[in-house]
């Protein structure tokens, strides 16, 4: 490909936001083959971001380093309403900060909070060949404490492994390696690697809203140099699919703000439920009597 000085890959926290909420299934599955028999995938995921945030506020540095955090509540196929919890970082480079004692402390809080088993991920997309953060460890006067997470570093993959996996997180990570591979691309070897993106989409048979989710991902995670290539490369995706490229970056910014909006009076209104029930047990009420006035079942009341 010939070559350009190009910007870095756009670093969008609601580009990789909107991605993984809309296919965070196939996340599941992307690392866990037997995601379907680990995880009641019929039962809605609750995106614990306003929680998240208030346990890790973000601070003046660390927003040059991470710019994703998720922490996801998934439930457990074989225990009812058991549930556990995911977390998932997505960092763009390496920072002064250290990747592994942040990890042990995101866990530990998250831990503490709820009382369930945890499993982490930090996503890599940095461009630095060889860095892969190591276990956080902390010993001293014969008490040790280890802590390993999952890592998954972009520039590391194989791409034709990628393209051979018909799950559709691998078109996303093939977005995040060929713009590492190809980031001084100029805008034509761009439009084409893009396209040639766009096929691999349309090989995956998924729904509509995650086909847009992925496109959005792929479209605008880097950006043309020259804005007029945009509108070439809207209509050559219609053309080879038959479909225009979704709603624009602002118009998804504003929906994700209504449905935070309404995801966060229905966290508040839980929490709500929650304490009453909390408040109630206490008092000696039995779970039957509470789970009518509260509206939340025997299993939820056993966990609080």
């Amino acid at each position: 490909m010939a070559k350009k000085n190009r910007k870095a890959p756009r670093r969008d926290d609601e580009l990789w936001k909107g991605a993984l909420e809309e296919v965070f299934d196939d996340f599941l599955r992307f690392f866990f083959p037997n995601a379907d028999e680990l995880f009641a995938m019929d039962k809605r995921f609750t995106f614990l971001d306003k929680e998240f945030n208030k346990l890790f506020p973000s601070t003046e540095d660390s927003g040059k380093v991470r710019f994703v955090d998720k922490l996801v509540r998934v439930h457990l196929k074989d225990g009812g309403s058991r549930f556990i919890l995911v977390h998932v970082e997505v960092q763009g480079k390496k920072g002064n900060e250290d990747l592994s004692a942040r990890m042990f402390r995101y866990y530990y809080l998250a831990r503490d909070k709820h009382n369930v088993s945890i499993t982490a991920f930090a996503i890599l997309i940095d461009d630095v060949k060889g860095y892969l953060p190591l276990p956080y460890r902390d010993e001293y006067l014969g008490t040790k404490l280890s802590y390993e997470f999952n890592t998954y570093k972009l520039l590391d993959q194989d791409e034709a492994e990628l393209r051979k996996n018909p799950n559709i997180f691998a078109v996303i990570a093939l977005v995040v390696l060929l713009a590492l591979k190809y980031k001084n691309a100029n805008d034509q070897d761009l439009k084409s690697m893009k396209l040639d993106l766009v096929m691999e989409l349309t090989k995956r048979k998924v729904s509509l809203t995650k086909h847009n989710a992925v496109m959005m991902f792929l479209t605008y995670y880097v950006n043309f140099e020259n804005p007029q290539m945009f509108t070439t490369f809207e209509k050559e995706v219609e053309q080879l699919t038959g479909r225009t490229v979704p709603m624009t970056v602002k118009e998804i910014l504003v929906g994700r703000a209504v449905n935070q909006a309404r995801e966060e009076v229905r966290l508040e209104a839980l929490e709500e439920k929650q304490q009453i029930a909390r408040n109630l047990i206490n008092k000696g009420i039995s779970l039957e009597i509470i789970s009518d006035a509260t509206s939340l079942s025997i299993e939820e009341l056993a966990t609080l």
